[in-house]
This record gives structure tokens, sequence and C-alpha cells, in this order.
């Protein structure tokens, strides 16, 4: 599975955190959540902790899964 990658966030004026995928929002965050998101985007690997907070981690397996004869 490839790296992750595409990722981008952005903090607004009142705490909010958006993370984008490709340009397109995958990702709100406030309060606590937004806090805790960007401690650990500051102390390890961004695009991998985007992925995960997202959801998107799992993207570059499920068309090989897809095709397997067990899943047809």
């Amino acid at each position: 599975m490839g790296r992750p990658s595409g990722f981008s966030w952005t903090e607004r004026g009142d705490g909010t955190v958006v993370v984008t995928h490709r340009g397109r929002a995958a990702a709100t965050l406030r309060g606590a959540r937004a806090a805790k998101f960007l401690a650990e985007v500051e102390s390890g690997d961004a695009q991998l902790v985007m992925a995960r907070w997202t959801g998107a981690y799992r993207f570059g397996n499920e068309r090989t899964a897809r095709d397997h004869p067990r899943n047809r």
C-alpha cells in the first residue's frame, strides 16, 4: 500500500480545523478534537495523521480486494 498523499488542513479563526483531501472537505474538527488533531499533526507525519483522522487510510487496496475470486 502506498503512502497517503493529497491531504491538507486549515485552521479557522474560531478554532475549527477543516481537513481536505484532493481539494474536497474530508473532515471538520471542533473543540477538543481539533486541539488533539493539531498536536498530533505537529508531532508526526502529517499526511498519515490526516489519512487516519479522515478514515482515508484504506485507499489503495479496495480494487485488489474487490477483484479477488473469493469476493466475486
